[in-house]
């Protein structure tokens, strides 16, 4: 990553930036970019939000019905919302 940090960059190595794996200049990079965009402040926000609610997550394993019926649900979201 050189020069200034974009929207999409930013996005695509948020992960590297919560697992701590950001160079330092690409960290500070993205800490600016941060500072002047309020978009990708909460593109953060969502994405540690998703981490931590992912992480509570039991480890039951989801009844196959209930899977599929996701699933289903999922499929056809696309064609009742356009």
């Amino acid at each position: 990553m050189g020069g200034k940090l974009t929207c999409k960059q930013l996005t695509e190595v948020v992960t590297d930036y919560l697992e701590g794996t950001l160079s330092f200049l690409d960290r500070f990079r993205f800490h600016m970019h941060l500072g002047m965009c309020i978009s990708c402040r909460r593109y953060l926000r969502q994405m540690k939000y998703t981490i931590h609610t992912l992480g509570q997550l039991p480890s039951d394993p989801i009844p196959p019905n209930v899977r599929e019926e996701l699933l289903s649900r999922f499929r056809n979201w696309k064609r009742t919302t356009t």
